[in-house]
């Protein structure tokens, strides 16, 4: 087992790392950048270590100095979580070289699930089904109309190493095309460093379902179930909850089913997430694989009684996974809510100082969260203040017990997106189990 990790993020997931590593008798370093010095998660690691400015590509994105970093330290182990560093597969083999356990997948799993074109080819070879489309990254628009002439429109242009939203765009008539095709191309350019984009049919009112799967060095996976993601905003997501709702028991089984052989595919190891679109007719579609730990892992856990970060830990260091899938119980519903420091009508952001902060409590519920009182957050980070999750004996009890852990919560001095999300709790078409909702712009 490792003596000491580096924990190379910040945030809530910096804080869930550490307590994990903490439970397990592992020493954790907090690689922070320097407007992050006096955060909550600085504060409980055992050591801190500041890798540069504010600016993420100076500090969080900052590999020389992230290993300087690990190297000072003495750490044998490095865990990216999620964003920043965690699909980065250089920095991967950066860490392989150095010495270091990277806490994830391989490099080369990295790799492959990270071009979501040759993802796709991989799905498809596997015999997992995937939405129609262009077999690898276009190089001229005219490639994309003939696509279209054959498969019909909409269509979504996607960025090749794209993720998390960006790069994407909806096309519905041949007119919009060209236009779309090039800004697509100059997104995923200045966001991913690559402009080779991709093309499928793009499938309406269609649920988001993601199976979570883990896997060891041994060769050994299980799925620990899904995820319904399918509420979000320009492609973010704002709510996850599982079980799914509203889907065949079929297409459930399918779903797992399917997941795994996409992570057997590329000998995956450590927690990674499945991603696919579930058509009106219950009809499901491989679009990416999510190589690393998710923010809504936590609704997992609580159905499951499994500590993802945990796994994670005891795969890297070479653990056998103590799981068979036989041995996996999913039991009630879980639900959480993305508490962001946005306005509740506009989500624009909304930074400031944090002047109260009163999180909920009581009968399963759990906070995830960074937030002190008094609190500056930062404008240049991502707007996630707080996770809240709850559990339920059923979809009911969880939908009445996140009101209420909703409605007692306090966060003074910014806005949030809380009310926005009793809202959402409240609106008979997200109560029926469906997700294109009144003032709610639900994009997928």
């Amino acid at each position: 087992m490792f003596h000491k990790i580096l924990i190379a993020n910040r945030g809530e997931i910096a804080l869930r790392i550490l307590r994990a590593c903490r439970e397990l008798g592992i020493r954790t370093v907090l690689a922070h950048s320097k407007v992050d010095a006096h955060s909550l998660p600085v504060r409980l690691a055992d050591e801190a270590i500041c890798v540069g400015p504010d600016e993420a590509r100076s500090s969080y994105l900052n590999i020389p100095s992230i290993i300087s970093a690990a190297a000072i330290t003495d750490s044998e182990a490095i865990h990216p979580g999620y964003g920043f560093l965690s699909e980065s597969a250089a920095f991967a083999e950066i860490c392989r070289a150095c010495g270091i356990v990277f806490i994830g997948p391989s490099p080369e799993a990295i790799r492959l699930m990270g071009d979501k074109a040759q993802a796709r080819e991989i799905a498809r070879q596997t015999g997992v089904p995937i939405i129609p489309g262009s077999e690898g990254p276009l190089k001229e628009v005219d490639q994309a109309l003939s696509l279209t002439d054959a498969i019909g429109f909409p269509v979504m242009l996607k960025a090749a190493a794209g993720g998390g939203g960006r790069g994407m765009r909806i096309v519905r008539d041949r007119d919009d095309l060209g236009r779309a095709f090039a800004t697509c191309e100059a997104e995923a350019a200045t966001a991913f460093g690559s402009s080779e984009v991709y093309l499928e049919k793009f499938l309406d009112q269609a649920r988001h379902i993601e199976v979570q799967v883990l896997g060891d060095r041994a060769g050994t996976r299980i799925h620990l179930g899904e995820r319904d993601c399918s509420v979000q905003r320009r492609y973010q997501k704002l709510l996850e909850e599982a079980p799914a709702t509203a889907i065949a028991p079929e297409t459930r089984v399918g779903l797992h089913q399917a997941g795994l052989a996409v992570a057997q595919a590329v000998n995956y190891t450590s927690a990674g997430t499945v991603e696919f679109l579930v058509d009106r007719e219950g009809h499901f579609y491989f679009i990416e694989m999510n190589t690393r730990i998710q923010v809504e892992h936590p609704v997992t856990e609580m159905l499951t009684g499994i500590d993802l970060v945990r796994e994670q830990i005891l795969i890297a260091a070479g653990e056998p996974l103590g799981l068979t899938q036989e041995a996996v119980r999913l039991a009630g519903h879980a639900i959480e809510c993305r508490i962001n420091a946005e306005d509740p009508e506009t989500f624009a952001p909304s930074p400031g100082r944090v002047t109260a902060w009163g999180p909920p409590g009581g009968p399963w519920v759990r906070v995830d969260s960074h937030l002190l009182a008094p609190y500056t957050i930062p404008s240049v980070y991502d707007s996630l203040i707080a996770k809240i999750i709850v559990h339920g004996r059923d979809r009911g009890e969880a939908i009445d017990r996140m009101r209420r852990a909703l409605a007692e919560t306090i966060v003074e001095g910014v806005k949030t997106t809380i009310p926005f999300h009793l809202r959402l709790l409240q609106d008979p078409v997200f109560l029926r189990g469906g997700f294109a909702l009144p003032k709610l712009e639900v994009a997928l």
